[in-house]
């Protein structure tokens, strides 16, 4: 059976998938399926200094090959999650990263202050998450923001730094060389694609929101590309994220250049889907006698 273990900013995760952040809650849901010690490790949901109710309804529409979601962000806060739900998290046997988000700084910075104080694993600072009306989007959009974020939450944390990239930017490589330049651990990529849908009987958008993240199978091959770019511009480890839905996706994904691979739209169609893909992956590299997934990671072969 081939070793699936990866190591990511200096952590061991186990194998190399991760349910992201917004699909997953906290795990208390799945736990009922299967034990979260079977993951690679979990993203929570983002998280910000004060409580959010998120967007209003309706917030989620279907379209061909995914989903789009402007939930934005709903969350209970930094203090109930370190009190209600990361003290549950820490005893599942498997790597936590703590997914933060804010509309200031200053609010990200004082999230990760707090967390530095904990046993969580690693901190994902969420920079493009497009569906919150000012923060998320505008600190991934350009590169001097993006640098500035990153320097200021490295200078709070001693904790592994991944940065969450936005896709929805002219050159996602560039924001990745800037937020390397300002300490980050870990690339993660990509978050949603900013989209829209209207009904056309009474001409109004389908989110309340106007526009929403689209994620899900469709998105795949743009998140494949995007992740082979930006290997070939960082020397840090990449988290390859965006309609990865089976084994077969994961590989592609770590042949693009990713170290491990979050997992989001795919567990709304099957709540074991992370647990699918492994084994999928496992079966896989037993197939092909390949001993160590590293051995596959960046191997593509441009023509």
């Amino acid at each position: 059976m081939a070793n699936l273990s990866v190591e990511v900013a200096g952590v061991t995760l186990k194998n190399p998938i991760i349910p992201a952040s917004g699909v997953f809650g906290y795990g208390r849901e799945y736990e009922q399926l299967f034990p979260l010690s079977l993951l690679g490790g979990i993203a929570t949901k983002g998280t910000t200094g004060q409580p959010r109710p998120g967007n209003p309804a309706p917030r989620i529409a279907e379209t061909t090959g995914g989903m789009l979601n402007s939930v934005g962000l709903q969350n209970p806060g930094i203090d109930a999650f370190l009190e209600r739900e990361l003290p549950n998290l820490l005893t599942k046997d498997t790597v936590i990263l703590a997914n933060i988000a804010g509309s200031t700084i200053e609010e990200c910075v004082s999230i990760a202050e707090k967390l530095d104080q904990t046993d969580v694993h690693m901190i994902e600072l969420n920079i493009s998450c497009p569906n919150v009306k000012k923060g998320g989007a505008a600190f991934g959009v350009h590169c001097e923001s993006a640098e500035a974020i990153t320097a200021a939450v490295r200078k709070a944390t001693k904790k592994p730094l991944i940065v969450k990239l936005s896709p929805n930017v002219t050159s996602i490589t560039e924001i990745a060389k800037a937020v390397e330049s300002a300490g980050a651990d870990s690339v993660s990529l990509i978050n949603t694609l900013l989209g829209m849908r209207i009904n056309i009987e009474n001409r109004r958008p389908i989110l309340k929101n106007n526009v929403g993240g689209m994620s899900g199978p469709a998105v795949f091959p743009l998140a494949v590309r995007m992740v082979w770019q930006v290997s070939q511009a960082v020397s840090i480890p990449i988290i390859g994220m965006g309609g990865v839905s089976s084994g077969a996706d994961a590989i592609e994904m770590m042949m693009a250049g990713a170290s491990a691979v979050q997992v989001g739209a795919a567990i709304f169609t099957d709540p074991y889907a992370p647990v699918h893909i492994i084994q999928e992956m496992e079966e896989w590299l037993d197939a092909h006698q390949i001993a160590d997934v590293h051995e596959i990671i960046g191997t593509v072969q441009p023509w």
